[in-house]
């Protein structure tokens, strides 16, 4: 049974996500605390297994909350933020001082919107139970030698649940001379423009969310927007990166197994696929396609993923030719670019 305690200084809020959680057999709500310093108490006395936690509160904000606890008490922490810009860079500052993922606010809405938040909460509050925490680690310093281009086409990333910290990593180590390099990042619409800005802000590489048909070059770095999917096609010889609306595959949009299965389709070419840290399978079909037509195929280890879901399933299915810690498929990235 997991434990939670909901942090939040709406009682409304409060009752809503505590009845939502409750309707799973596997969830038990042991707790709601109006503030932090409530919080604080309640997770001494009651010894929660997961906190979902609210940005904007009396007393102390969440993230100085948050902040206190990752360095006295580590535990799984899925935060709980508005639909606001602000509330989308605060939210991944939260994933960088330590919460496992986030959920939005839930809004007034259709009966069958409530119904896909409620699965999409409990699902995340599950994924937090079982999550391994890591501690935060300095960046290693980014590579300085001469890079190859021309021995990849291109470099396709995939990643869910902890997936915004570790493409941070990964990229963060790579000059501004990489091939042109395809992420889709399991995130809402309004987070994945926050989370683009960001990346671009850290990385000499070229950022940008994908809007419409891009022949891709090197130095380029696109991120499939929240809610649209993004594939990769040969158009005149060159590659070009689309985005497009489709129904969601594996109740994922954008999907991974989506750019993966477009990519190993698009014609003889150099590729390599990263698979990240991730809840569910996505990304492990398309992954197996891109292998067996002679792409190089990497995933995430189990000892340095948040969630191992996704390359788990991918390396179950003899989809990956290897797998290392963030740092390693980074560094080893780097040697097969090797001028």
């Amino acid at each position: 049974m997991i434990r939670v305690l909901v942090v939040d200084d709406s009682q409304l809020m409060r009752a809503l996500i505590s009845d939502i959680l409750e309707k799973d057999p596997d969830i038990t709500v042991v707790g709601e605390a109006a503030d932090p310093f409530e919080a604080r108490d309640a997770i001494k006395a009651l010894k929660p297994d997961v906190l979902t936690l609210d940005i904007e509160m009396p007393k102390m904000n969440g993230l100085a909350f948050l902040k206190n606890l990752m360095r006295l008490r580590p535990m799984p922490v899925v935060m709980v933020s508005t639909l606001t810009q602000h509330g989308a860079d605060v939210t991944l500052e939260a994933l960088e001082l330590g919460a496992i993922d986030y959920v939005p606010k839930p809004s007034a809405g259709a009966t069958s919107a409530l119904v896909a938040y409620s699965e999409l909460l409990r699902d995340k509050v599950k994924a937090a139970a079982s999550a391994n925490l890591q501690q935060q680690r300095s960046l290693p310093n980014r590579a300085t030698f001469g890079i190859n281009t021309r021995k990849l086409d291109a470099i396709l990333i995939g990643a869910s649940t902890g997936g915004t910290e570790a493409v941070k990593r990964v990229l963060c180590q790579w000059p501004a001379t990489m091939p042109p390099i395809l992420i889709v990042q399991h995130i809402r619409p309004f987070f994945s423009s926050a989370f683009t800005r960001h990346l671009d802000s850290l990385t000499p590489l070229d950022v940008a969310e994908l809007e419409r048909d891009t022949a891709i070059k090197a130095g380029e770095v696109w991120v499939a927007p929240g809610d649209r999917h993004m594939r990769l096609v040969r158009k005149n010889g060159k590659l070009v990166a689309q985005v497009f609306d489709d129904e969601p595959v594996g109740r994922h949009r954008p999907a991974v197994d989506v750019l993966f299965a477009s990519a190993a389709s698009a014609g003889p070419s150099k590729m390599l696929a990263l698979l990240l840290t991730g809840m569910g399978r996505d990304g492990a079909d398309g992954m197996l396609a891109l292998k067996n037509g002679g792409a190089t195929t990497w995933v995430q280890d189990e000892a340095s993923s948040v969630v191992w879901g996704m390359p788990r399933a991918a390396w179950e299915l003899g989809a990956a030719s290897a797998q290392g810690d963030l740092d390693t498929l980074a560094a080893r990235t780097l040697e097969l670019l090797k001028a």
